[in-house]
C-alpha cells in the first residue's frame, strides 16, 4: 500500500519505518526538518505539505499530539486532498468527544476512519510491537489491520468509533495507580529492612504482580532494566502520563463514572509535573518517596 504518515516524533519516526520494512511505500511529514531527515534515512519519502504527503495514498496514519491538532490536520489538509476511499487511521491519544467528532467529519466527507491509540512505548514502536485498541465497524476495522499489523503485536477491536480512546484511557489511569502503588511498595520494604531486589524476587511472583514492577521496575538498580537505570530520561515522560490521566478523568465525569484512585492519581502526577520533573519518565514517582 501508499501510506501517508503524518506526526514523526518519538513514536511515529518508528511505527513509519517499520511500515516501509514490511513493503509499504511510506509518504513523511512532519514539521521538524530532524524527523523527516531520519524516515528518508528509513527509506519513506518525505514532503513539506500534509497535503502532497497525503496525495493518492490508500490509507493516511496520524500520530499528533492532542484532540486540536488532529482536528486541523484532518479538516484543513487532509479532506478534501486524500483520494476518495481512502482508509484514515488516527494512533494519537485524544479526548474521547474530538475523536468521534473527527470520524463522524471523516464520513460526511466520504472516508472510512478508525480510532487507533497505541499502547506500548518507544522501545516497542521502534521494534514493531505496539498494542493497538480500535474503534471503528467490522469491515472497517478489518481494513485497518492491514495496516496496523507490521507495526503491533496485537492489534484488537474495542468496539465501535471511539472505543479505542476509551480502552486507552482506562489502561494509561490503571497504568499511572499501578506504577504509583509499586513505587510506594518498594519504598516501604526498603525503609522496613527487606532488600528491595528480594522484595521484587517476591513480589514479582505473587500477587503483587504487574507490569509496572515486573518489566518496569521504577527504582534503580532492582529488578527489570528501565529508564530508573538511566536516571529517569527516556521512557514515557511523566507529562505525556498526566495528559493521559486528564483525558481519563475527562471521561470519567461525562459517563458518570467514579475513580477515586485515578482522581488521587491524577493529583499526584501533577504535583510532579508542576514542580519541574514533566520530561522524566513517569517511573521517577519513586524519586519522591
Amino acid at each position: 500500500m501508499k501510506i501517508a504518515f503524518i506526526g514523526l516524533g518519538n513514536m511515529g519516526g518508528g511505527m513509519a519505518a517499520n511500515l516501509v520494512k514490511a513493503g509499504h511505500s511510506v509518504n513523511a511529514f512532519d514539521l521538524s526538518g530532524d524527523a523527516l531527515a531520519r524516515a528518508a534515512e528509513q527509506g519513506c519519502a518525505v514532503f513539506e505539505t500534509v497535503p502532497d504527503a497525503v496525495e493518492g495514498v490508500d490509507a493516511v496514519v496520524t500520530m499528533l499530539p492532542n484532540g486540536g491538532i488532529v482536528r486541523a490536520v484532518y479538516t484543513q489538509e487532509v479532506f478534501g486532498k486524500a483520494p476518495k476511499g481512502a482508509l484514515f487511521l488516527d494512533c494519537s491519544t485524544i479526548d474521547l468527544a474530538t475523536a468521534r467528532e473527527v470520524v463522524e467529519l471523516a464520513h460526511g466527507e466520504g472516508y472510512e476512519m478508525v480510532d487507533a491509540p497505541v499502547s506500548g512505548g518507544i522501545a516497542a514502536a521502534n521494534g514493531g510491537t505496539l498494542t493497538f485498541m480500535v474503534g471503528g465497524s467490522d469491515a472497517v476495522f478489518d481494513r485497518a489491520k492491514g495496516v496496523l499489523e507490521p507495526m503491533a503485536k496485537a492489534v484488537i477491536h474495542a468496539g465501535d468509533t471511539g472505543a479505542g480512546q476509551v480502552a486507552k484511557m482506562c489502561n494509561n489511569m490503571l497504568l499511572a495507580i499501578h506504577m504509583i502503588g509499586t513505587c510506594e511498595a518498594l519504598a516501604l520494604a526498603e525503609k522496613a529492612g527487606l532488600d528491595p531486589q528480594t522484595f521484587y524476587e517476591i513480589s514479582s511472583k505473587a500477587t503483587g504482580y504487574c507490569w509496572s514492577l515486573n518489566d518496569y521496575t521504577p527504582m534503580p538498580g532492582v529488578g527489570a532494566t528501565s529508564p530508573a537505570d538511566n536516571g529517569y530520561a527516556g521512557g514515557f515522560a511523566s507529562a505525556l502520563m498526566l495528559k493521559d490521566l486528564r483525558l481519563a478523568m475527562a471521561g470519567a465525569e461525562t459517563s458518570g463514572a467514579t475513580v477515586p484512585m485515578g482522581e488521587h492519581a491524577t493529583k499526584i502526577y501533577e504535583a510532579f509535573v508542576e514542580a519541574g520533573n514533566g520530561g522524566k519518565d513517569f517511573g521517577a514517582i519513586f524519586t519522591t518517596l
